[in-house]
């Protein structure tokens, strides 16, 4: 390939993935560097004969190659089992060592659920007072409104390095520096960061700092802490002692040294300039689809300020889920989030003032270490050529509203005619069921999530019920004969 890397045998005859920020292929280079220690090194790095040698040389050097992407010493590193585990330990840990009858913690509303449910958790359980602090229309935090939010309990701030949708970089540092001065733990999650730009623990002032292996071509299932020397924890996994005491257990020798070779190789394209190459591919999708799509593509987060390789984009006029529907050859994600055949609007992109149509029409295109000039362009053209085809179907005028009335027909029966009603309706028709059978709530949407209607809930009013369905733009069932129902004890 151009820059260098060698084609990965995931990715050769499948689609374009742009679906990066979500998880990355495990490297090669990483793979290699952990298969000795899943054959050949299998002691435990705690034995102290000599099938304990090599894993535990092993491990102290892939815990110095962490610590080395991101400025710290090797002795502040803690292995964990993922990225969730490694939060939960930062904000349990400083909230329970604290010592404070009612501790509170400041953290953001777009920040990743695995930070936002800790904290819940920790309201929940243990009394924890906790502050969302909100974003502007870019996403980002007003340091004033985390100067105004700390108080004399205060005992952590968990802010992330990068959004997950949008690749807003937070201004973490001035965020640290504000929290410190106060005498409060400053945490970063910093999972969409690390590997994509530059960190050093130091520079940013930081705490505490979560790393995860299978945002940096490492294996699912490892992930480190930071913790800054003289950063008191308790434990989130008790037992032998190992990693500092604050996470017990036999050490993942193999998955420990992937995220070490990960974390090098990190290194290695960051000084080569890979961010830089990264951006312009970036870019030059954005280029490509506002060309192809003129007035139409609306990019979601800053502009400047945000990771390399993540575009956030809406298309005026198509939801993401639409689109991504109809280019099989492309895959990314959408912001939203889908419900028995439902969609939602992203809580992110909500948070940041966007309405629901624009929120819904959300797709985060995210590049990495594969990704090519022909990808780009081969992406371009399918999401542009989907796009316009997507918005022309969804202009022809919908017929008028079909009623099917089911009464007293149980709701297999009701779908299979509700099937043969809608044969040949135009796409966006509203359909209104009346369905007496109790089950029609719960079957109705599952039908529209297998078959790609929108379920549009229940119409209010005073008779029996009745449902509304607004017909897609074609059926996609695996079942024509009886595209849903339930097994013969009703489940």
């Amino acid at each position: 390939m151009t820059h260098g890397t060698p084609q990965h045998p995931g990715l050769t005859g499948q689609p374009v993935y742009l679906d990066y920020n979500a998880t990355t292929p495990v490297d090669p280079r990483v793979a290699e560097a952990m298969l000795p220690h899943l054959t050949r090194f299998f002691g435990n790095p705690s034995s102290g004969h000599t099938y304990g040698v090599e894993p535990r040389s092993a491990l102290a050097h892939a815990r110095a190659q962490v610590a080395a992407l991101i400025g710290a010493r090797a002795d502040e590193i803690v292995f964990t089992a993922s990225g969730s585990e490694a939060d939960l330990l930062a904000l349990r840990g400083a909230v329970l060592a604290s010592g404070r009858e009612r501790p509170h913690v400041i953290t953001q509303v777009t920040e990743h659920p695995a930070v936002l449910e800790s904290c819940r958790a920790l309201q929940r359980l243990h009394d924890v007072r906790v502050t969302l602090l909100p974003v502007d229309g870019d996403g980002l935090v007003d340091p004033a409104a985390l100067t105004e939010a700390l108080d004399e309990d205060t005992v952590l701030v968990s802010v992330m390095a990068a959004n997950n949708e949008t690749g807003a970089l937070q201004p973490i540092g001035e965020l640290a520096a504000r929290t410190r001065a106060h005498g409060a733990l400053f945490h970063c999650d910093a999972a969409q960061a690390a590997g994509k730009i530059p960190l050093d623990v130091t520079a940013l002032g930081v705490d505490l700092l979560t790393l995860v292996g299978h945002k940096m071509y490492a294996p699912k299932g490892i992930a480190a802490l930071y913790v800054r020397d003289g950063v008191r924890l308790e434990p989130v996994v008790y037992g032998g002692g190992q990693e500092r005491g604050l996470r017990a257990g036999t050490e993942n020798v193999a998955f420990a040294v992937a995220l070490g070779a990960a974390a090098r190789l990190a290194a290695d394209e960051l000084a080569d300039g890979a961010a830089i190459r990264i951006e312009a591919l970036r870019d030059d999708l954005h280029r490509r689809l506002a060309d192809g799509l003129p007035g139409r593509v609306r990019l979601n987060g800053p502009r400047k300020g945000r990771l390399p390789n993540t575009l956030n984009i809406s298309i005026d006029g198509i939801a993401g889920h639409e689109l991504l529907a109809s280019t099989p050859g492309i895959a990314a994600s959408t912001g939203s989030a889908c419900h028995s055949g439902a969609h939602t609007p992203s809580p992110v992109l909500t948070a940041m003032g966007l309405d629901a149509d624009r929120a819904l029409g959300a797709l985060r295109l995210s590049l990495g270490r594969w990704t090519t000039g022909d990808d780009i362009a081969k992406a371009a053209t399918a999401l542009t050529d989907a796009a316009a085809t997507v918005s022309a179907q969804n202009s022809m005028p919908p017929e008028a509203d079909i009623t099917v009335d089911g009464t007293g027909l149980l709701c297999v029966t009701l779908l299979l005619k509700l099937r043969d009603r809608i044969e040949g309706a135009a796409p966006g028709t509203v359909v209104h069921i009346i369905a007496t059978d109790p089950v029609a709530p719960v079957d109705l949407p599952a039908w529209c999530h297998m078959t790609g209607h929108d379920y549009l809930g229940p119409v209010p009013g005073d008779g029996p019920p009745v449902y509304a369905v607004r017909l897609a733009s074609s059926e996609r069932r695996t079942r024509p004969d009886r595209p849903w129902h339930r097994d013969e004890s009703g489940q």
